[in-house]
């Protein structure tokens, strides 16, 4: 039998021959991948020095440098003394294992060609660029001769955190002063520039800095995942709680468990708009702020961000779907937060549900997944129920908060003038509120002013000229926009179809519109429109919630971003104008989502010390949806919806795929969708079932015409190796494009 020091030794070989079988030597054939539309890994020779295995590198391709990762052993079947050398080693850390798996099993699943998987991997932009240097800032070794209490304040930002260096615009907002207060300090020498890399590691967060008390709920849930960190394996847990639960806190725990392990933490959030109050408040229980990764952070910031991760210099990063595609050093925690946002699923490009990404990519790294969310989807909750998943359920608010009380106005008694649409009982409502100094929220989840331009003398509904679409009047930009291609023009003055003049109308409220009939209702109160596309930037939308949060705003309308995680303490009213507006259309999904927003945008009132009230506007309130959110019966609701999906064989009981073909000529698409019905073979072997081809919903996109087709199959049939089978058959001519979409969240 071999001894400790024997064992230890056998390990120490095995790690050397690893490391061996990983680094290529100059001249050895590697085989790279490119982000480039090619189907296959091309040879290089390795470069002068030899690489490592997942090092990223620049090879020539034709007259072009291209950025690739040298994948594995090349294939040799080149003539060897035609191969061209790999030009240089990325001055990055390699791509581990983990990370070469994750891509290639995500694009397996998703039908994605590997390199397009390799770009979500690589959009660090300048990855291939050289170091840069900024000017930094630590604490010198003067005292200056007098002490003001600004200067006061940025030397002990210095103090406090051992040293470290500051960039001039992050040390002077962590001390609150000016930067001419820091630069007064340099010339005295009590603070010390100096020239440093530009992506500087980022500041250590402290677990144990201002940890907060839990109620018993709390601290249950905190230690089942605490425990489940430290069994250093793969595990999935649904953290499921009231809205205003303290959910946030409680994965905030393992978050800090995660930190005293050594290992990284992702927190992926459905929004960049709520990115605002959450760093905030990760700030004030570790410390110091985390990485952040999305749309709103700058292009200098994305590549620190990148490069710092996979180095093992950022602990905890939060960020957008994204974020999952970082190239991490020690990932042992993904929080996905409000888990059911359908901004979770990637509808272009790459189609992934990051949910399930996230789950993927845990189990790769042996790390632990938390699903939270107020209102989880049905795939989550079924997952759970079937013991695949863990559950902790928080089932009261914290503190004195209570769960506000939930009402139906019933808008076939209510007297309610043509082109009006806030009920006499709602407008009492708000009333009170206005009274008693509270905020009320209107929620209507619909962007602009109205939905469709009508004209009066021809009945021409204005529509986008590029795509199957009403175009909607923005009136605070003076503009009508399509929600599909993002297309605008001006308002028009004539109708285009009749050339009447003064006959166009808008039709239907959306949030503009409503803005004008409650500030008409209500002319002294101050009133805020929160709509994504009223914004320039996403650092002004924060500064807006920030100030609504602050009590600046009597009454808040919006869509459905104000559903998702904002904490507005004096709201204590939530008004829904069109609480039946998602119950119309197909979707099979249409009465879960209507659920899950509806007490999503609910759960928004009451959530401080006073009591909250939920009132519904609607035609339907005995529709059981309408019911089953009035009586707060969740689990009634999901069983309900869980036995009418499996009796009709759809997800999360079933698989389903979409294939979506577009092409500028409308006829070379429907022939295309009819012979690829036609041939089905592949498809039924396995059981499954075709359905269409059928213009989609939004028949013309940027003036692409598109055709579905719907594949159906049971839980356990092989659907992505028979759908690759299938399209196989089928290659692509002309303009003709085809996109598969696995597990569909929509179906335009």
């Amino acid at each position: 039998m071999w001894g400790g020091a024997e064992s230890l030794f056998l390990s120490m070989v095995e790690l050397v021959w690893a490391e061996m079988a990983d680094f290529f030597h100059e001249d050895d054939l590697v085989a790279v991948l490119t982000t480039q539309p090619l189907d296959r890994f091309l040879d290089y020779k390795a470069p002068e020095g030899g690489c490592h295995l997942g090092a990223f590198v620049e090879v020539p391709l034709g007259p072009r440098k291209v950025i690739g990762v040298v994948w594995g052993p090349g294939q040799g079947d080149f003539d060897y003394a035609k191969v061209r050398r790999v030009i240089r080693v990325l001055d990055v850390a390699p791509m581990r294992d983990e990370m070469r798996q994750f891509l290639t099993r995500a694009g397996d699943y998703t039908l994605t060609p590997l390199h397009a998987m390799l770009r979500l991997g690589t959009r660090a932009p300048g990855l291939g660029d050289p170091m840069s240097m900024c000017k930094v800032f630590r604490l010198g070794d003067q005292v200056p001769d007098r002490i003001t209490p600004a200067r006061s304040k940025v030397l002990d930002v210095l103090r406090d955190y051992g040293g470290l260096a500051f960039t001039l615009r992050e040390l002077a907002e962590m001390a609150d002063v000016t930067a001419s207060v820091v630069k007064g300090l340099v010339k005295l020498g009590a603070v010390r520039e100096e020239d440093a890399p530009r992506d500087t590691p980022y500041p250590m967060l402290d677990p144990d800095y201002a940890s907060k008390s839990l109620s018993p709920d709390q601290a249950g849930a905190a230690d089942t995942l605490r425990a489940a960190l430290r069994s250093d394996a793969y595990g999935t847990t649904l953290l499921k709680g009231v809205t205003g639960s303290g959910k946030t806190e409680v994965y905030l725990e393992a978050v800090a468990e995660c930190l005293r392990m050594g290992r990284q933490a992702l927190v992926l959030l459905p929004e960049i708009a709520l990115s605002g109050e959450f760093i905030a408040r990760v700030e004030a229980r570790f410390g110091m702020r985390p990485a952040e990764w999305h749309s709103g952070v700058t292009v200098t910031e994305r590549r620190r961000c990148w490069r710092m991760v996979g180095q093992g210099d950022a602990q905890l990063i939060v960020g957008a779907r994204s974020a999952l595609f970082l190239p991490f050093q020690q990932l042992g925690l993904i929080v996905v937060d409000e888990e059911h946002d359908t901004s979770y699923k990637q509808e272009d490009g790459v189609l992934y549900n990051a949910r399930d990404m996230a789950v993927l990519r845990a189990a790769i790294n042996g790390a632990q997944v938390v699903l939270a969310s107020a209102t989880p989807s049905l795939e989550s909750w079924a997952n759970a129920d079937a013991g695949k998943y863990k559950r902790l359920v928080l089932t009261s608010r914290f503190g004195t908060a209570t769960l506000p009380d939930m009402a139906a106005i019933d808008m076939r008694t209510q007297d309610l003038p043509g082109g009006r649409w806030v009920s006499p009982a709602l407008q009492s409502e708000i009333t009170k509120r206005l009274e008693n100094d509270e905020q009320s929220l209107i929620f209507l989840n619909r962007r602009g002013y109205a939905p469709i331009t009508l004209c009066r003398a021809c009945g021409h509904q204005i529509g986008c000229d590029d795509c199957d679409a009403r175009m909607v009047e923005h009136r605070f930009l003076k503009r009508l926009m399509c929600h599909q291609c993002g297309a605008t023009k001006p308002m028009p003055t004539t109708c285009p179809s009749c050339e009447a003049e003064d006959r166009l109308s808008a039709v239907g409220p959306g949030v503009e519109r409503m803005g004008e009939e409650i500030t008409a209702l209500f002319p002294d109160a101050r009133v805020a429109v929160l709509s994504s596309d009223l914004y320039g930037s996403a650092r002004a939308m924060k500064a807006h919630i920030a100030e609504i949060a602050a009590g600046g705003m009597d009454i808040i309308i919006g869509t459905q971003l104000v559903a998702k995680g904002h904490n507005f303490p004096n709201l204590t009213l939530v008004g829904v104008i069109d609480a039946d507006l998602g119950l119309q259309g197909s979707d099979l999904r249409a009465a879960e989502r209507t659920f899950q927003l509806m007490r999503q945008v609910a759960g928004r009132a009451g959530r401080a010390d006073k009591p909250g009230t939920a009132v519904l506007q609607t035609y339907q309130p005995e529709h059981p949806v309408i019911r089953a959110i009035l009586a707060g019966d969740e689990e009634a609701f999901w069983e309900a919806e869980a036995a009418e999906r499996k009796q009709a064989g759809v997800p999360p009981y079933g698989r389903m795929a979409g294939v979506i073909l577009s092409a500028t000529d409308v006829q070379a698409v429907f022939d295309l969708g009819t012979e690829m019905a036609r041939r089905d073979g592949p498809l039924r072997r396995i059981g499954a079932q075709v359905f269409g081809p059928a213009p989609a919903p939004i028949a013309r996109v940027r003036g692409r015409h598109r055709v579905r087709l719907l594949i159906k199959a049971e839980k356990t049939a092989a659907l992505q190796q028979a759908l690759a089978d299938w399209v196989a058959q089928f290659p692509l001519r002309g303009d003709l494009r085809m996109a598969i979409d696995i597990d569909p969240q929509s179906f335009y």
